[in-house]
């Protein structure tokens, strides 16, 4: 049972590991660029230097994620995580992809001559080095709650954005290093310095479509995404089997963050129960629920009215008119 309620849990290690990464080839990628004239090995420092901002303000939504609650917020802060994911998905989309897109433009309009590409391709080595083994961290780090789910399908059930959102930076930065490497030869090789440029605009398209992905997962759990339908099932099947319950008329369910979830069971309670009969099994079926999913932190249950006799008439009568 706990696999279908299976989250993502934030993954440190891959963050910091990116971070030290990012820090130093983004200071290397910047040098090179500058003495070799080369605008796609700028356009990949900036890459690098937006994702050295990305786990920066991964690791404050993190922090921000686990005050406590307060009189202001008394569900707690969990969302900030989200939001600050969104907007590194901004930030890839806009300083990583769109800065590279336009220095590509330049330098195929205005193409100068390239330095020695030596320094180019030292750098370019160091920094899929370091790319790839912090790559391979994140992989190691998402498998361990992936389980047996298929990559994509873990990802999109996944509630904590910090673990795929490195997994993608980390990808995309080693794609673009191997695009800006091919490039770079070639330009030198065929001695067509606009190429140069044509590399800059890849990476940024890179960037863009990477960006797109984050953002559309980001906005779906800042918005509020719920249990998985399994999850609801079973729920449903728990607090039905309490013998004071008639049915679970509606429930409503949101992530406030990868490890915490608000749920709201609308329940229709037997007719002939007084007030305490009821606040115990409001009780009962808290605990019950709880001891199985120790994810949910807040459990509403509303009892609510319900004519059984009438619905089924209701049901009746609609199954005539069709």
């Amino acid at each position: 049972m706990t696999q279908m309620f299976r989250t993502m849990a934030t993954s440190h290690k891959s963050i910091y590991g990116a971070l030290a990464a990012n820090v130093l080839i983004a200071i290397t990628k910047f040098i090179a660029g500058a003495v070799t004239n080369s605008g796609s090995m700028t356009s990949e420092g900036v890459h690098s230097l937006v994702d050295t901002t990305n786990e920066l303000l991964l690791l404050l939504g993190i922090h921000q994620s686990k005050k406590p609650p307060d009189r202001r917020r008394p569900f707690g802060y969990g969302k900030e995580l989200y939001f600050w994911s969104f907007i590194v998905s901004i930030l890839i989309f806009g300083l990583g992809g769109g800065i590279s897109i336009y220095q590509g433009y330049m330098h195929i309009q205005h193409a100068e001559e390239l330095g020695d590409p030596f320094w180019n391709y030292i750098v370019l080595s160091a920094s899929i080095l370091f790319e790839g083994t912090s790559l391979i961290i994140a992989i190691k780090e998402f498998n361990k709650v992936r389980g047996d789910q298929a990559w994509w399908q873990a990802i999109v059930r996944s509630k904590d954005p910090s673990s795929f959102l490195v997994l993608f930076e980390d990808a995309a930065a080693v794609t673009g290093l191997f695009v800006v490497m091919i490039f770079v030869y070639l330009s030198h090789a065929l001695n067509k310095p606009f190429l140069d440029g044509v590399a800059s605009i890849i990476v940024g398209l890179l960037l863009v479509a990477v960006s797109l992905v984050l953002a559309r997962e980001s906005r779906s759990l800042l918005m509020g995404e719920g249990i998985a339908p399994a999850t609801q099932k079973r729920i449903i099947e728990l607090a039905e089997k309490d013998e004071a319950v008639l049915k679970v008329l509606n429930i409503i369910s949101d992530y406030r963050s990868p490890d915490e979830v608000l749920l709201l069971l609308i329940v229709a309670f037997k007719a002939d129960l007084d007030t305490s009969e009821i606040n115990e099994a409001i009780a009962r079926i808290r605990e019950e629920i709880k001891e199985e999913f120790k994810l949910i932190r807040y459990i509403i249950i509303q009892p609510e009215y319900y004519e059984e006799n009438k619905s089924k008439a209701g049901a009746d009568e609609q199954q005539l008119m069709f």
